[in-house]
């Protein structure tokens, strides 16, 4: 990747979305790029909105907030649905795929990720689909080199849950390599 990307991540309380923002932040720094990062999360811890954008650049940001962004990653319907219209034009949409209904949008590629089932199937905790989800993004877009992301999870994720976090992105990036 290069230039700037701006990444918005999304979902609901609960869902990790906070820390695959920050973990992709410290990856992106790992690369050797220009990073800038906020996050946003409604009153209620669990269930209510969840939002982390990070902006990184080869460059010096100038503006360090998401505009538009060029990567939404969409873990549940009502994300979706409050932040796909702030999105920019030819933008990647990549959603998980059980629980998120995509509207069809001329210029924008849209793609579904089992996330979730896989976290339930592979790594037998459902809690790690937010890395599921992170992996498999980054194998998409390739915002970040694999091996950065997997430092940036060293740095951000307690050791007695770094193997299930380290599977599961590989079994992300597995899903993103083959779409």
């Amino acid at each position: 990747m290069t230039g700037l990307k701006q990444i918005r991540l999304c979902g609901f309380g609960g869902q990790g979305i906070i820390l695959a923002g920050v973990i992709l932040g410290h990856a992106a720094i790992r690369d050797g790029r220009w990073v800038a990062g906020s996050s946003s999360y409604g009153a209620q811890a669990r269930g209510g909105y969840a939002r982390s954008d990070v902006v990184i650049s080869d460059e010096p940001i100038t503006f360090p907030h998401v505009i538009r962004a060029d990567i939404l990653i969409a873990l549940s319907q009502q994300a979706y649905d409050r932040y796909i219209e702030e999105i920019a034009t030819h933008a990647m949409v990549i959603f998980e795929q059980q629980m998120v209904a995509v509207k069809a949008l001329e210029g924008v590629r849209q793609v579904g990720i089992p996330a979730t089932l896989q976290a339930i199937e592979e790594i037998e905790q459902k809690q790690v689909a937010n890395i599921v989800m992170l992996g498999a993004a980054v194998a998409l877009t390739k915002a970040v080199s694999k091996e950065a992301l997997l430092s940036g999870l060293r740095e951000n994720v307690d050791e007695r849950f770094l193997g299930s976090n380290l599977k599961s992105v590989e079994v992300g990036f597995s899903l993103g390599e083959g779409r």
